[in-house]
């Protein structure tokens, strides 16, 4: 099987996912999570990404605000979004 390539100095770390209690989840190793600056209870955005990949990303408040930015504006200017798109 081919792996995919990568850009330099990506590094790649496979996680399984796992029953925890009636759910599902991911275990991130302390070194992902140290490397992340995630704590217990910290919230992750995954967000899909145009080569049908996944980006986490930390929540913080000026996170939650460039989001309400990016929606009100895609609200706003969507017919010309639209046309941009095309």
């Amino acid at each position: 099987m081919n792996k995919p390539e990568k850009p330099a100095g990506e590094q790649a770390m496979v996680l399984q996912v796992r029953k925890i209690g009636n759910s599902v989840g991911i275990i991130l190793p302390k070194e992902l999570l140290a490397r992340l600056k995630l704590a217990e209870g910290d919230k992750l955005t995954v967000v899909e990404q145009p080569n049908n990949g996944f980006k986490a990303v930390k929540q913080t408040p000026d996170f939650d605000r460039a989001m309400a930015a990016a929606r009100r504006g895609m609200k706003i200017y969507h017919n010309a979004l639209a046309e941009l798109a095309k």
